[in-house]
């Protein structure tokens, strides 16, 4: 892996959080430089106990937490107190974001769906998602019109109200027309009035109209508590980012060329939305280019051990060192899974895989310690 010397590869952290377009890239280059890290932690575990336990244990050294949520049995799918949101919690404690590692790859109002809504919504609780392009350029406008949508309507408060009556003589019911408000569901239905001096029933009907709006309902909330964020930092931004899965660590990968260079070309067209890339190297080239790279594939030789190989997994996934990836190859976050979570102490090996990939990350602007 080869890239040419882009100015962001001699850029700081910090100097990238000033020029980045993206609210959400500009603040989690702002949260490696005060955590000193560039290290997400790919959470593949089973239940949603384990899912949460190594995210409370690691969280101190990480600024990304990659999830699959589709792995975990117990997940609680309740928008306000079940995985997710606990998730979210977390994640303004200790500092990091979280990513949910879902590849979207489909039509563009399929993949709204499944972004946005089902059981897991996962657009509320994850601050980053990825998609595979395969499915064409229209999809991640569509993805990116879908969280726009979602922050439009975040810090709205839904306002129901029913209104119930007689249609009177006029049309309306209780003075006001039903068609100057929007209903969520009306109904119509016969009413037993008394009867006429003739002993003939009256036409009145009742009618039930709810109707609903959306009325803005200020903050969150989460950033005025101020144990509930972690320490020199704000509560991320409301944005949403994708990344797109421009290459793959996995032997035989089938993403060309030509695949990955349309990855890019999407990423520019939708600078509001798309954050950067899943790669295997930098893939910033022209002179505005300032987007964020996130490599798998990352592992360490056990401790005293680091001149030996490291072997793959025997399913198709290959490893390189911090060093390779970092200082070699130009990314910027290395993406580490069971190299911690398998690790006898994942706290003091997430702790290892921070120090060496922040050492890379210093190596590469020539501040070798």
């Amino acid at each position: 892996m080869t890239t040419s010397r882009h100015a962001t590869l001699t850029q700081t952290f910090a100097e990238r959080a000033e020029k980045a377009t993206h609210p959400l890239t500009r603040y989690l280059f702002r949260l490696m430089e005060l955590k000193q890290s560039n290290l997400c932690l790919s959470a593949d575990v089973t239940t949603a106990r384990g899912l949460l336990a190594i995210a409370d244990k690691v969280g101190p050294y990480i600024v990304v937490l990659k999830t699959h949520y589709d792995l975990i049995s117990g997940w609680d799918y309740n928008p306000q107190t079940g995985t997710g949101a606990k998730l979210a919690a977390l994640a303004r404690k200790h500092g990091f974001l979280i990513f949910e590692d879902r590849k979207f790859v489909d039509i563009g109002k399929t993949v709204q769906m499944q972004y946005t809504a089902g059981t897991a919504r996962i657009i509320d609780w994850a601050h980053i998602t990825n998609a595979n392009i395969d499915a064409g350029k229209d999809m991640v406008r569509a993805l990116a019109e879908a969280a726009a949508k979602w922050k439009g309507r975040r810090h709205c408060e839904v306002k129901t109200s029913v209104t119930v009556g007689a249609l009177d003589e006029d049309g309306t019911v209780n003075g006001v027309s039903p068609s100057h408000v929007e209903p969520l569901e009306e109904q119509i239905r016969p009413v037993s009035p008394e009867r006429d001096a003739d002993g003939r029933k009256g036409s009145i009907v009742s009618i039930t109209t709810v109707t609903q709006s959306f009325e803005h309902a200020g903050a969150s909330g989460h950033a005025d508590d101020a144990e509930s964020v972690f320490p020199g930092i704000e509560e991320a931004p409301a944005d949403r980012g994708l990344l797109l899965l421009a290459q793959m660590s996995s032997k035989g990968c089938l993403m060309t060329r030509e695949y990955t260079q349309a990855c890019v070309e999407a990423a520019r067209d939708h600078r509001d939305f798309v954050m950067g890339f899943v790669s295997q190297e930098a893939l910033n080239s022209a002179d505005d280019d300032a987007f964020i790279h996130m490599t798998p594939g990352c592992k360490l030789p056990p401790p005293g051990e680091e001149d030996k190989p490291i072997d793959g997994d025997g399913l198709g996934q290959q490893y390189n060192t911090p060093d390779k990836l970092i200082k070699g190859a130009g990314t910027d976050i290395v993406i580490v899974g069971r190299g911690i979570l398998e690790a006898a102490d994942p706290v003091s090996e997430a702790e290892r895989y921070r120090k060496r990939a922040w050492k890379a990350y210093l190596g590469r602007l020539g501040k070798d310690e």
